[in-house]
């Protein structure tokens, strides 16, 4: 969710549903509209000044609106066009806010993307698996972590996730990754892989259940889990899993903020009671 102000969250709120209404009621390419809105998001990062005009709160909307459509015409198509001209007919608490909200439809446009082609649960998986990686090497999360914003050091970056990820992961997740990278809009890349893969499962109005365990789980195990937590929240839930011999003999299960940990046996029993 954009950070910021009301107005700010307001207005993010409102661009995502026009994004969703687009991509869900038209052929509309969602990868080619990420890539365009991409473009968009690094000339208005770049731009102090021009976001600047353009969130302008003494200024009315419509003129700023066709601001965009000029300097944009010809650059994107005309669906970046509108969502962008949308944009900026709102108020915005800080100029920066609108950048973060545009980066937020690139990410959900490439979520979408996936999802027609039928990937999703790969680029889930793959997001989780590499913030996993991310958290076990300290050396790797300071190197895509540098705050040197030089073009060769953004270049060097984007270079060691492709080395990383390209042709091992789905294009998708490799395009995210870069992008969380050069842009992380004050996460941590830890945190921002995070978000990424609970915007996966929010796209089929799931929810992601890490669960981390001392033995890997038993198939029994992993269904009756997975079927107590859907019954819990009303929807199904992913599993995430992961092992670490520190559990020591138990189960760690998050959903959103809620973390609750336990003996296997136990945190079951826990489940089933609480569906009582």
């Amino acid at each position: 969710m954009t950070a910021g102000g009301l107005a700010s969250r307001e207005a993010g709120q409102a661009a995502r549903e026009r994004l969703n209404a687009l991509l869900d009621g038209t052929a509309a390419d969602p990868a080619a509209l990420a890539e365009e809105l991409a473009l968009v998001t690094a000339l208005l990062d770049r731009e102090v000044a021009l976001r600047r005009v353009l969130t302008d709160p003494s200024q009315p909307g419509e003129p700023k609106a066709e601001l965009v459509g000029r300097l944009l015409a010809g650059q994107v198509g005309g669906e970046a066009v509108d969502l962008v001209a949308g944009m900026v007919r709102s108020r915005w608490s800080s100029s920066r806010d609108l950048v973060d909200a545009l980066e937020e439809l690139v990410e959900s446009a490439e979520i979408i993307a996936a999802e027609r082609a039928g990937v999703l649960d790969a680029v889930e998986d793959e997001l989780f698996r590499f913030g996993r990686i991310i958290a076990s090497s300290p050396e790797l999360r300071s190197t895509l972590s540098g705050r040197d914003g030089d073009e060769p050091a953004r270049a060097a970056k984007a270079a060691l996730v492709h080395e990383l990820l390209g042709g091992r992961a789905q294009e998708i997740t490799e395009r995210l990754v870069r992008r969380l990278v050069d842009l992380p809009r004050g996460r941590s890349l830890e945190g921002g892989l995070d978000a990424l893969s609970k915007l996966a499962a929010e796209r089929r109005n799931r929810s992601v259940a890490v669960v981390v365990s001392a033995v890997p789980l038993s198939e029994g195990q992993r269904r009756r889990l997975g079927d107590a937590l859907a019954r819990l929240y009303g929807r199904e839930i992913r599993l995430n899993l992961d092992v670490d011999p520190a559990v020591l003999g138990g189960i760690s299960v998050r959903v959103g903020d809620e973390v609750i940990q336990g003996t296997i046996a136990g945190r079951l029993d826990e489940v089933d009671r609480r569906l009582d």
